[in-house]
């Protein structure tokens, strides 16, 4: 299909920290689309994002935000809880979608949107596991890829937060972090995770009472290897995340944040990430630039709704595991051509 000429109008479903991020950087950053419209729940916060952008009206409806005129694709950065229905009216436009992760909270409901789009017939979401667009994911994968290192047989992931926000809860640790890493697993071996075991160590003393953190999750996959998941999300010091995929023939690793090392008052070193807006701030502009482009195009690309409901299967089995003990199998539907 040919590009448009025109610039994209983008409507921003949820104006909160990270739809907020979203709309400074399709404004700031982005070529070729406009945030012509917000969305959220609280009208005054709505307001006052849409005005730091000329031309782009406020709603507190998701429905006639997309019913606009300037209105031609839509970016969902609400609250989980909302993102079915949310892409449901945007099915019935038939408008392209960048979805935040997770795509829906759980198995049933991500089953739900994936029906409804395979009755549209073609692709029209985009899910936002922006780590594929990080630039040392990417060459981790890409090196994968060549088949240097041989067979993928384990991989090690640390994933952590110095703080947790006060409404964390347990299985948040799962669903919320660690989705992340079920999806990466997926995406860098090319294999399905097929089952999920999660371990509690004794809880941080720096862990709010009640919550089970840290915790260390292990996913079985159908090719055979095994990765497992740090998660620590009161560490303290920073906020990091870390891959090593060990292979036949050899090993390697992201996420050591070496980019800069110092050396002064004798000792030498750098810095820690303190969130994840900061660590992976290339990957999200990258993410967006990316799919814009490719709406432009006419097409879909990257992480598709098949990859948000086998996420969303992973960390319902995880939950599972978390709380009744021992090891989960996940269950999924055959996965349709459309997605394949």
């Amino acid at each position: 299909m040919t590009e448009r000429a025109t610039t994209l109008g983008v409507a921003v479903i949820g104006t909160g920290r990270m739809g907020a991020d979203h709309v400074r950087r399709i404004h700031e950053v982005t070529s070729g689309a406009r945030v012509t419209a917000v969305v959220d729940v609280d009208a005054e916060r709505a307001k006052a994002v849409a005005a730091r952008v000329d031309g782009c009206t406020a709603y507190t409806d998701p429905a006639a935000a997309m019913a606009a005129a300037d209105v031609e694709a839509v970016l969902i950065a609400s609250p989980g809880p909302a993102h079915e229905a949310t892409l449901l009216a945007a099915f019935e436009r038939d408008l392209p979608v960048l979805c935040e992760k997770p795509l829906t909270p759980d198995a049933a409901s991500a089953l739900r949107v994936l029906e409804a789009e395979l009755r549209l017939g073609h692709r029209r979401v985009q899910v936002g596991f922006m780590r594929r667009y990080d630039p040392e994911y990417v060459k981790l994968k890409a090196l994968l890829t060549t088949g240097q290192l041989g067979r993928p047989l384990m991989v090690h992931n640390r994933h952590r937060n110095a703080a947790s926000p006060p409404f964390f809860t347990s299985t948040m640790l799962i669903s919320d972090s660690v989705a992340h890493e079920a999806d990466a697993t997926r995406w860098l071996l090319g294999h399905e995770i097929t089952a999920v075991t999660v371990l509690r160590p004794t809880p941080s003393a720096n862990a709010p009472d009640g919550l089970r953190d840290p915790q260390f999750v292990v996913f079985e996959t159908d090719g055979g290897a095994l990765s497992d998941v740090e998660i620590f999300v009161n560490c303290g010091f920073g906020y990091q995340v870390q891959a090593e995929v060990v292979c036949e023939r050899g090993t390697a690793r992201i996420g050591d944040g070496h980019a800069l090392v110092t050396n002064m008052a004798g000792r030498w070193g750098g810095t820690i990430a303190q969130d994840f807006t900061e660590r992976f701030e290339t990957a999200y502009d990258q993410e967006v630039q990316t799919w814009v482009d490719a709406t432009r195009r006419g097409e879909v690309t990257g992480p598709s709704v098949w990859d948000g409901y086998a996420a969303a299967a992973v960390c319902e089995a995880g939950v599972r595991a978390l709380e009744d003990g021992g090891r989960v199998e996940v269950e999924l539907v055959e996965r349709p051509a459309l997605y394949a």
